[in-house]
């Protein structure tokens, strides 16, 4: 499951509707939004809270909270009533820390409760079990990490996750936006550190990658085109890049709707897509010889003998070879999704 965020700094307007029905048309199912931050109006946050729950249920996105002791009483909630926030859209209260696990256990037969996934031990589990918890109810939930150099590193992250997944937890992580980046320091809000300039799709898919269940972009949202391309991930599996070219290209690359797949045998560094050589409409003559830098887009020559009309998308720079002509390259944006073209992944080139 894919969400995005939502923050109660700023009043619901009817951009921010129009925002969160256009992700939700793209097939992102939660809203993750906070009530810890601090710089937040504590007299507005409540009513900023419902219009987001009510925007949530009429388009049946679950809405994850994010709370504290110290925010809920800024804001005059008590935990024994949670039925206040219920009320209003919130499916599901993502717990930091300093809340007992008894209160936990008692909350989770009530209503979905997230803990932190990065500190939550094996004491705490043999409480909650001990107080009768709903498991059923509970996940598992990330921090993200607004400055740089404090994400989690990735091998320990991937550990932990598998830990927490043995456990019985679903895990949920965040992956940066590239769009209305949170300030004061705008540099994106993932959870791991090495997602954190990367691409947002490459970003959630590599969570995916280290057991982890449920993805929500950090940041407050995502450019078009990048939304775009996850409506193409979410409805068809297929992995949209955008490309410039350099020379003219062969007839079939100019059809919009066609779609590659990357060879079942994966290549360490190229991209090899199968249809590359049955598509060949004649011979290809050696042109734009020059160095494949990483994101070149190219197309195997005469010279290439059998090889002619193969098709690749370059993950690591290679010399030239008179062998391959250089039609273009992928955006620069879009290079790290090179790295998420696994076994069969289907690829529409967009020039």
């Amino acid at each position: 499951m894919f969400g995005f965020s939502v923050y109660l700094s700023a009043p619901i307007t009817a951009c921010t509707k129009n925002r969160v029905a256009r992700l939700a048309k793209s097939g992102f199912e939660g809203v993750f939004t906070s009530l810890n931050l601090p710089e937040d109006d504590p007299s507005v946050l409540l009513q900023r809270l419902t219009d987001l729950g009510s925007e949530c249920r009429g388009l049946r996105l679950e809405l994850t909270v994010d709370i504290s002791t110290v925010a809920l009483e800024r804001l005059g909630i008590s935990l024994d009533k949670v039925n206040e926030l219920t009320h209003i859209g919130v499916t599901q209260l993502r717990i930091d820390d300093g809340i007992l696990m008894l209160s936990v256990a008692k909350l989770s037969q009530q209503m979905g409760i997230a803990l932190n996934a990065s500190t939550i031990s094996k004491q705490d589990i043999e409480l909650l079990k001990d107080s009768q918890a709903n498991f059923n109810n509970l996940e598992a939930c990330h921090n993200y990490y607004p400055r740089k150099n404090t994400g989690l590193e990735e091998k320990w992250f991937n550990q932990q996750n598998a830990w927490l997944k043995k456990n019985g937890f679903t895990v949920i992580a965040f992956a940066p936006g590239d769009s209305d980046l949170r300030g004061p320091v705008f540099a994106t809000l993932p959870t791991l550190e090495s997602g954190r300039y990367q691409h947002p799709l490459a970003a959630a898919l590599n969570l995916l990658n280290n057991n982890v269940n449920k993805v929500y972009i950090g940041d407050a949202d995502l450019q078009v085109e990048t939304a775009a391309q996850f409506d193409s991930y979410f409805r068809f599996n297929t992995l949209l890049l955008h490309a410039t070219t350099e020379i003219d290209l062969p007839e079939y690359l100019t059809a919009g709707d066609l779609v590659f797949h990357q060879r079942p045998d994966v290549a360490r560094d190229a991209v090899r897509l199968r249809e590359g050589r049955s598509l060949k409409e004649k011979t290809i003559k050696p042109a734009n010889i020059k160095e494949r830098v990483r994101g070149a887009i190219t197309l195997d020559n005469k010279l290439a003998r059998r090889y002619e009309g193969e098709l690749q998308l370059i993950k690591r720079n290679l010399p030239a070879d008179p062998t391959v002509n250089v039609l273009g390259y992928i955006s620069q944006n879009d290079l790290d999704l090179l790295e998420a073209c696994g076994a069969n992944q289907a690829i529409q080139l967009v020039f």
